[in-house]
This record gives C-alpha cells, sequence and structure tokens, in this order.
C-alpha cells in the first residue's frame, strides 16, 4: 500500500486493520523512588471477526452468538399483551 494524501487513507486503514488485524502488548511497571510498585500488562487485540476466529480468537463467543441467534430464529414469536 502506497502512502497518499487523499480521503481515502482511513478507509484503506481500517480496511488493513479489519482484515489483517493489530495486536497491542505493552508491559508498565509504576514505581517510587525506584521501588516498583505496580505492574500492568495490557494486551488488546482489534480485527474483524473473521481475522479474530482465524487466529482462534473469540471463538466460543463467535460459537454461542450463532447458535443463540439460530435458535432465536426457530423459536416462535413471543406475544406481548
Amino acid at each position: 500500500m502506497e502512502p497518499r494524501r487523499d480521503g481515502d487513507a482511513i478507509v484503506d486503514l481500517l480496511d488493513v486493520i479489519l482484515r489483517d488485524g493489530v495486536i497491542l502488548q505493552a508491559d508498565v511497571i509504576i514505581s517510587v523512588a525506584e521501588v516498583p510498585l505496580v505492574g500492568l500488562q495490557l494486551r488488546a487485540a482489534l480485527a474483524g471477526m473473521d481475522t479474530m476466529t482465524r487466529y482462534g480468537l473469540l471463538t466460543d463467543w463467535d460459537e454461542e452468538t450463532r447458535t443463540r441467534a439460530v435458535a432465536d430464529e426457530d423459536a416462535p414469536p413471543t406475544r406481548i399483551e
């Protein structure tokens, strides 16, 4: 992908992120007077559901959601009075 200056840059960026995914990882140590007090290990994955499930992330959630959606379609409509 070549850099360019037009309005489609954001759309191209979102397309790449959703298609390929991005993983952000940070290790943070908060210390006072060189004494470590708090350690944080942060990890975030951002991608489209297709990409996430292809890499084995959120597969249980996706399967449960699809199963529930099929069950909701098959269930008779409820009558509200």
